[in-house]
């Protein structure tokens, strides 16, 4: 779970996506395939794509020849993903309560949601809806600090930002409520796209969306201010949005 909000907030947060479901889909990056492969190897699974959102993680997994049944506590965010993959089997659902049966897929999957899970009650949930053998993967998309313009990016966004901790800490929590065996591959994406589209990819952020509209519009216009001066950005139709990917994959303990 997301560090050092109040529970309200924390809540506020969570729930926040489905109200920018639209423009998560059109501008949040992909996921790369090799990182898919490291956590399911190539045999096709059944596979849980636990906040799944608008199906981002999703549509790599059917790439792959997956089976995904997908859950998510926003009905904006899966109608959205419902109109990209019809073929999937979508239920509004939490983390922490799963609303499939026992021992009903093979993997567990969550593509940049971990850190909405309380990782108790939803280790405990992944446990049950697992079958023999079958894994945890969790992966994310951070964008590229070491860029220098996304690092001065980075900067702008650090205090609104807080409260979300580290990937490697929510990994910890899981391997521990999961007696898991961690492994762990890093690979990237990049994403060419105009200026105005990084501003609206900020825009999606939880911290951002559940803001009032004069202090979005400020904090925005802070993003814009990097973009135009830059001197990586600056004047520039398309700049090179960068990311690591971090997989991890999580074996149960028996």
């Amino acid at each position: 779970m997301t560090r050092d909000l109040d529970p309200a907030a924390w809540r506020e947060r969570r729930l926040s996506f489905g109200s920018v479901a639209a423009g998560y889909a059109a501008l949040r990056p992909d996921y790369p395939a090799d990182a898919v492969a490291f956590l399911l190897g190539e045999r096709p699974l059944r596979v849980l794509d636990l906040g799944a959102g608008t199906g981002l993680l999703t549509g790599v997994l059917l790439a792959a020849g997956h089976e995904v049944v997908a859950v998510d506590p926003a009905e904006g965010m899966l109608a959205e993903l419902r109109v990209r993959h019809p073929q999937v089997v979508a239920h509004v659902g939490d983390a922490e309560a799963v609303p499939l049966p026992d021992a009903s897929v093979d993997a567990v999957v969550a593509g940049q949601a971990a850190h909405w899970f309380a990782p108790e009650p939803a280790a405990g949930e992944m446990r049950r809806v697992l079958r023999p053998g079958g894994v945890v993967g969790l992966v994310w998309n951070t964008r590229d600090e070491q860029v220098p313009w996304v690092g001065a990016l980075d900067a702008v966004l650090a205090a609104a930002a807080r409260g979300h901790e580290a990937d490697q800490q929510v990994v910890e929590d899981f391997a521990r409520a999961l007696d898991a065996r961690v492994e762990r591959f890093r690979s990237a994406v990049v994403q060419r796209v105009a200026p105005e589209q990084v501003v609206a990819g900020i825009a999606t952020r939880s911290y951002v969306a559940t803001m009032d509209d004069a202090r979005r519009a400020e904090f925005l216009g802070g993003v814009r201010e990097v973009l135009a001066t830059h001197p990586d950005t600056r004047g520039r139709d398309l700049v090179e949005l960068r990311y690591r990917t971090d997989a991890y994959r999580l074996v149960p303990g028996a």
